[in-house]
């Protein structure tokens, strides 16, 4: 992929969710809602503080994240649907 996010932007891959509920009922695709959990595919330098420092950012490539509901650009790079977004709309990292 020739694509690099700048300053403090996150390029992210959502993750599928179960398309089962606990009960085994099976939810069809017009009634699932975008997850809101996805993968970190790439990250950028980080944004810089006032005296020009660069301020690195809290995940990188691979971490498995959980964002806002409305976070992110939707962008679409070589057929595949991604999101970009800033590292302030990412909520937490998963373990």
């Amino acid at each position: 992929m020739a694509f690099t996010p700048l300053h403090d932007r996150v390029l992210v891959r959502r993750v599928e969710s179960d398309e089962k509920t606990a009960g085994g009922l099976i939810i069809p695709d017009s009634a699932k809602e975008k997850p809101a959990e996805g993968l970190v595919v790439a990250v950028g330098a980080g944004a810089r503080d006032d005296d020009g420092d660069r301020i690195a950012l809290d995940v990188k490539e691979g971490d498995k994240i959980l964002f806002g509901k409305w976070s992110g650009t939707e962008i679409t790079i070589d057929g595949e649907e991604l999101l970009i977004m800033k590292e302030s709309d990412i909520m937490g990292v998963l373990s």
